[in-house]
């Protein structure tokens, strides 16, 4: 099958952008990292400390309903896109479902991935999170995971959340995703 080599090739790509900590920039298109977190929906409230370049994407909250009658749903999420040709890599997706109001993860992945090996979450250096992959489609791949009180804590104090996922020749990759505006995006669908 011709798309493993292609496929195999996007996730080295990745690997090494994760290694070498890829720079992010917002919508604008250009040669700055094969990997980055896609623009949100909103535009950050306020840079942080600027280096010449604008802050990097953040966390997008939303919040819907079906119709007026019903409660809203809220969620926040993050991406990471390949730059050159925008295809999604990874998606985290935290929800607060409103008849439950506890909060559950949701990944979507790649596909060609080694299914039994399952998925990761790592909040910097901290113990990481099983994840069963739970079904896929032609968008990708999706697992999820209740976020337990301890999780939400350290999503909110980290400083990044690691997806990771092993290729189909079983090799590891590490999609890092910045966590500093994290708490501030949560606090807008709690």
């Amino acid at each position: 099958m011709t798309a493993k080599p292609f496929v195999l090739a996007i996730l080295l790509a990745i690997l090494l952008v994760a290694a070498g900590h890829a720079q992010t920039a917002p919508k604008a298109k250009g040669p700055a990292s094969a990997a980055q977190p896609a623009a949100p929906a909103t535009p950050p409230a306020a840079p942080a400390a600027d280096q010449g370049s604008a802050p990097p994407p953040g966390w997008a909250a939303r919040c819907s309903s079906v119709s007026r009658d019903t409660p809203l749903e809220c969620a926040i999420e993050q991406t990471a896109v390949l730059s050159k040709t925008g295809q999604l890599i990874v998606l985290v997706n935290i929800r607060v479902p409103s008849d439950t109001r506890s909060p559950i993860a949701l990944v979507q992945l790649p596909l060609g991935l080694n299914l039994p090996g399952g998925a990761k979450l790592q909040i910097d250096d901290g113990k990481a999170v099983d994840l069963q992959i739970q079904t896929c489609e032609a968008r990708g791949c999706y697992a999820s995971t209740p976020v337990a009180a301890d999780m939400l804590t350290a999503l909110k104090s980290g400083k990044q959340l690691k997806v990771l996922f092993q290729t189909m020749s079983k090799e590891t990759i590490a999609i890092p995703m910045p966590l500093g505006d994290f708490a501030a995006a949560y606090d807008k669908i709690k």
